[in-house]
């Protein structure tokens, strides 16, 4: 795969990462908001775009996935990473040295053990990578950044500390977008079709379109709600089964759905990546 590829954040950030893992092969193109990362596959000034979701210890990142259902872009592939935070620090620094460390606000509490343990004291940045990029620049042996190891390779810095998150687990679940839709079957764990729905306004609407998943043997990964329109009474859901709108059984759980909603849309039908399992 060759091509542009969008992220939010800087060189060096978590997505970039997740790039390299998933599309190597493509050129990185940094954005300052997730509006603007899909604002470049709709305009063409990107082929894809990879925004972050979900993380296992912050939970659902929910600037990118307010987005999601009104992007006008589809779904075509997920992705993992496992989240290492490092303490990066200006060529010389020692542990010792640091008084400081900046980081995005997710990203703080994710290693407050380790921060807490060396008295070192989190201040906030926009950005993981643009926190490296900064430490980097101002040259300041007391200031550390919070940050993946392959920031501290584009900002010239030393990493102090490895994998001090306080969760061994701490993971980050990546969907990687485009301007079209790809429902061919492929990968090697099953597929995966992501949606999203109304309910009709009647008692246990949702309760009863669910059933259907349910008595067709379908496994149902996520189901997020939404306000629609600022009103707490009707709710959008977003959700993600397993099969492919192919499959007998998903037909027939859909239609079941389509019964009890007043819109149902796709999102996206793409391969399970292995990091699930």
């Amino acid at each position: 795969m060759t091509g542009k590829i969008a992220i939010q954040g800087e060189l060096g950030s978590y997505s970039h990462e997740a790039c390299r893992n998933a599309r190597h092969n493509m050129e990185v193109l940094p954005c300052s908001t997730f509006e603007d990362v899909i604002e470049a596959v709709r305009s063409g000034a990107a082929d894809q775009a990879m925004l972050p979701v979900e993380n296992s210890t912050y939970g659902r990142v929910a600037d990118s996935h307010r987005l999601l259902p009104h992007s006008g872009l589809h779904i075509i592939d997920e992705a993992f990473v496992r989240v290492h935070i490092n303490l990066l620090a200006v060529p010389g620094a020692k542990l010792e040295d640091i008084r400081e460390a900046k980081s995005h606000l997710v990203l703080l509490p994710q290693c407050g053990e380790f921060l807490r343990k060396n008295n070192i004291m989190g201040r906030v940045s926009p950005d993981n990578a643009r926190a490296a990029r900064d430490v980097a620049a101002a040259g300041d042996i007391h200031t550390a950044a919070l940050a993946s190891e392959l920031a501290g390779e584009i900002y010239g810095l030393d990493v102090l500390e490895k994998k001090i998150e306080d969760r061994g687990d701490n993971t980050t679940r990546f969907l990687i977008m485009s301007r079209e839709p790809d429902i061919t079957r492929r990968g090697a764990h099953g597929m995966i079709t992501s949606f999203v729905f109304q309910v009709r306004n009647i008692p246990a609407a949702l309760y009863k379109g669910m059933g259907g998943f349910a008595t067709n043997g379908i496994n149902m990964t996520k189901l997020e709600s939404y306000m629609v329109d600022g009103s707490f009474t009707a709710t959008q859901f977003y959700a993600d089964i397993e099969g492919h709108p192919d499959d007998a059984n998903v037909q027939l759980a859909m239609d079941e759905l389509a019964y009890f909603t007043t819109n149902v849309e796709i999102l996206g039908v793409y391969p399970a990546d292995n990091g699930r399992y």
